[in-house]
């Protein structure tokens, strides 16, 4: 069985920072691409970032670019998506997926193994 967990999140002020955190079991992620995806309350599924299976290419949507920073940690087996200056806009239950395609040009590929996301409230 293939499961990812998101975990680091919480509720934050306006300007605050949060690192989320993503650990798989049933495969290793050193293998694939892993991208950061958030659902907003109300609102579609939409992409965040994401980083190759080797860790040297990343991608981040627009409305995190400068803010974010996606990164991993091989011999852990983790991901890690360190948020600063969070906005109440970035308030989203997070979520951390893998799969066999690696990024394009143009930004993350889809993404076939997901799992339990982290609540992330900024609120002042």
């Amino acid at each position: 069985q293939v499961q990812l967990q998101a975990s680091g999140g919480g509720a934050v002020q306006p300007g605050g920072s949060l690192r989320l955190s993503c650990t798989a079991s049933g495969l290793s992620m050193d293998y694939y691409a892993v991208g950061w995806f958030r659902q907003p309350p109300g609102k579609d599924r939409e992409g965040v970032s994401c980083i190759s299976s080797a860790g040297h290419a990343t991608h981040y949507a627009d409305s995190v670019k400068g803010r974010f920073t996606i990164s991993r940690d091989k011999a852990k087996n983790e991901v890690y998506l360190e948020m600063n200056n969070l906005k109440p806009e970035d308030t989203a239950v997070y979520y951390c997926a893998t799969g066999p395609l690696e990024l394009s040009g143009t930004g993350c590929p889809p993404t076939s193994y997901w799992g339990r996301g982290t609540q992330v409230t900024v609120s002042s």
